[in-house]
């Protein structure tokens, strides 16, 4: 299950603009940047509700896995973990997230990756 377009960030003025204005959190295995949500950006995209709600982009390089398959099944299991344990109220928060996996070799060990995919969630304190 994928993020619902309303809930996913893209084009690459939204990137550069979280790369510059994000405050980050980093972990072993993944980093953060979180930016403070700018609608505006997104306009050029002509999404038909450009809400402050929190969006966010899993980006997996090549280098953690060179299939495109593996990669995917990552993207995947965190976006239903985040679709599965975010609340209402928590969407509402006006953030953009883009989450950047480092490279390791994790990809054995889902438990691991969802683990440190929370406690960054928490120490961002976009869950409580």
């Amino acid at each position: 299950m994928a993020l619902p377009k309303n809930m996913r960030l893209k084009g690459h003025r939204t990137f550069n603009y979280i790369h510059k204005n994000s405050r980050k959190f980093h972990g072993k295995l993944m980093t953060f940047k979180l930016a403070k949500a700018n609608p505006d950006i997104l306009l050029s995209h002509k999404l038909k509700n450009p809400s402050n709600n929190l969006r966010v982009a899993i980006a997996i390089s090549k280098k953690v896995s060179k299939k495109a398959v593996n990669r995917n099944k990552i993207r995947r299991m965190m976006q239903e973990w985040l679709l599965t344990n975010i609340k209402k109220i928590n969407n509402h928060k006006p953030y953009w997230l883009l989450v950047n996996l480092k490279i390791g070799d994790f990809c054995n060990d889902k438990n691991i990756l969802l683990e440190e995919f929370q406690n960054l969630l928490f120490k961002s304190s976009l869950i409580k």
